[in-house]
């Protein structure tokens, strides 16, 4: 069987990074998280006080930065690692959520990400999501998915989450953060967020994940069966 890039793109809460992860484990695929590198370098800049205004900077800063991910030997999660320190932690905190998009915004920054992502995709047998993975990243990417759902439904899930982490956020607070995320996302100037035309919709409002992931294994069987035609 040939082995493929899987892009999975979509809004924040709809389900696609746990969607993409579990995918990867049922096909022994490799899981980037792309949102992950630039939350680790919203971290990284936060921390350092770096000002984003400043290019020579930000650019300096993107020198001393190095992200991997690792499997936890005890749960089997992915970890990512900044610098070899682990934050996984860290940068799922609503801190670092509130100014992400505005790090991604930032030119170099994709650039430097970008080039790290395609780094890791090169052997294929890889899944990634994110914001424009099957439309930047990896254009060329034999399976590409974009996943969307109800707004209120995502800061529900979005909500969930934090609180799992213990961070007792309000719903309204989460509800507009994921809205203003959603805006800043899809005007930006490079990477914005949009369907690539190639792309597959999932609606995740009324799914779970289970039925994510044996959508997303269907369509992989599709694209596997043409593959290996060719």
């Amino acid at each position: 069987m040939k082995k493929i890039i899987i892009a999975i793109d979509g809004n924040s809460g709809c389900g696609k990074s746990t969607t993409a992860k579990m995918i990867a484990k049922r096909l022994s695929y490799r899981y980037i998280d792309s949102g992950a590198m630039y939350r680790a370098v919203t971290l990284f800049f936060i921390k350092n006080h770096i000002n984003i205004e400043d290019k020579d900077e930000i650019n300096q800063a993107l020198e001393q930065i190095e992200i991997n991910f690792i499997i936890d030997p005890t749960t089997k999660e992915n970890l990512t690692l900044l610098n070899g320190k682990n934050v996984e932690d860290k940068i799922r905190t609503l801190q670092i959520t509130q100014h992400v998009s505005e790090v991604s915004r930032i030119s170099e920054v994709r650039s430097f990400l970008v080039e790290e992502q395609r780094r890791m995709g090169k052997e294929k047998e890889i899944v990634m999501d994110g914001r424009d993975i099957g439309t930047v990243v990896f254009p060329d990417a034999e399976l590409k998915i974009f996943m969307t759902a109800d707004l209120k439904v995502r800061a529900s899930r979005r909500q969930i989450e934090l609180k799992e982490k213990n961070e007792v956020i309000d719903y309204q607070v989460v509800l507009d953060n994921l809205a203003h995320r959603d805006y800043l996302d899809s005007t930006r100037k490079e990477g914005a967020l949009k369907k690539a035309k190639d792309a597959v919709e999932i609606d995740t409002t009324n799914l779970t994940i289970k039925d994510q992931v044996n959508r997303v294994y269907e369509l992989f069987q599709e694209v596997s069966a043409v593959q290996n035609q060719k």
